[in-house]
């Protein structure tokens, strides 16, 4: 396995812990012109490339259309192929919660920036919140904290895990090399001692997520 995403009981502190703050989904319906010239700009034809075929994904009519078993590999194939980075040697931070257009113009991240990518862009594939959660988790076979993206076909099913260090989709019953910690979308946050969890609040108590949204809202003019 890669070098993990941060200490277990740290990365829960800082989730509940630190102020609260709103939800946005930002909407990645088509990149000016100037944002595309910024990224070749720093980041090269190769980075501008990946940005386009990302909108190409999320505006791609048949998968638009297609079933969410589809939007969930397409989506899930299409980000296993960043590379995987540590927050201190991409962004000189312990942690650093990048948007999927940060993601995508470095081509590399940690766990979270896999999982966030992966929701934000199924969000706008037209998968209902309601059926996405992000989670951290216990990698026992590493002793490591991790994150990955969860979907949940009803809100009694068991979910699949959607991950970059295992590609194959598979239910949360057959990842038993994870213990489940707490997870959270934009309206809700859960303790998780089972596949569906606890409800205990709403996700406005997730602070890391301030600076994110505010990206995402500016990176957009």
């Amino acid at each position: 396995m890669k070098e993990p995403c941060r200490m277990l009981i740290r990365a829960v502190l800082l989730c509940l812990l630190l102020l609260p703050m709103g939800w946005l989904m930002a909407a990645y319906s088509g990149f000016s012109s100037v944002v595309l010239q910024r990224v070749e700009s720093q980041y090269g034809v190769a980075a501008k490339r990946r940005v386009l075929d990302w909108e190409g994904l999320m505006t791609d009519s048949t998968l638009l259309n297609a079933q969410e078993s589809t939007k969930l590999r397409a989506v899930n194939d299409f980000f296993n192929k960043v590379r995987w980075l540590d927050d201190l040697t991409v962004w000189g931070k312990n942690d650093y919660w990048a948007t999927p257009l940060e993601f995508l113009e470095r081509n590399a991240g940690d766990c979270e920036d896999f999982s966030i990518a992966k929701y934000f862009t199924l969000r706008e594939l037209g998968v209902p919140e309601s059926k996405l959660r992000i989670m951290y988790v216990k990698a026992l076979a590493y002793n490591q904290a991790h994150m990955v993206l969860l979907y949940y076909a009803s809100p009694s099913a068991m979910p699949l895990v959607l991950d970059n260090i295992n590609p194959k989709i598979e239910p949360a019953s057959k990842r038993t090399d994870l213990v489940p910690v707490y997870s959270f979308n934009g309206s809700g946050l859960w303790i998780n001692n089972s596949p569906t969890g606890q409800k205990v609040g709403t996700s406005d108590r997730i602070g890391p997520w301030r600076d994110l949204l505010a990206r995402l809202q500016q990176e957009r003019r």
